[in-house]
């Protein structure tokens, strides 16, 4: 079976920037619905359209094409004391972009930094701003079921032994 629209697609996959320097390694295999459901960036949706189980495929992405440019206006510092006490880098907090407008979506901001007083948060996605080589294999083609077409998302894996 080719990958084509209403085909639920398996990748396994590894992203490098343009050094070849490995940002993700794939451990989980990447499973979408193909044909324009913005599961999946959509040079790379293009590039394994009509693939077989098995073909490979290497996609050059800028910024845009893949996760953005870097927005420094997504970084906030804040005072240590709003924070809890076991506070790490790396931890998670959802918040708005500007405080008094409630109407925004909520972003998801990370801790990048962590000083005696201040506290660095960044709601940029970690690849912002990096230009990615996304590599990946085919590795399971399936019929999308009525369902998953009128949802727009696929509703459960499958074993790559079916």
């Amino acid at each position: 079976m080719q990958v084509a629209r209403n085909t639920v697609v398996t990748l396994d996959y590894s992203v490098t920037d343009l050094a070849g320097e490995l940002v993700d390694a794939g451990q989980e295999p990447l499973i979408y619905l193909h044909g324009g459901y913005d599961d999946i960036f959509p040079l790379i949706e293009e590039a394994v359209q009509g693939k077989r189980i098995g073909e490979s495929v290497t996609v050059s992405m800028q910024p845009d094409d893949a996760f953005g440019e870097y927005d420094a206006t997504l970084v906030q510092v804040e005072p240590r004391d709003k924070f809890p006490r076991d506070l790490q880098v790396g931890m998670q907090f959802e918040g708005f972009a500007d405080e008094e407008d409630d109407d925004e979506d909520v972003l998801v901001y990370r801790v990048t930094e962590i000083a005696d007083d201040t506290v660095i948060l960044d709601a940029n996605h970690p690849l912002a701003g990096m230009a990615l080589v996304f590599t990946c294999t085919v590795t399971n083609v399936r019929p999308a079921t009525a369902e998953e077409i009128r949802h727009g998302h696929i509703h459960e894996e499958f074993d790559d032994d079916d």
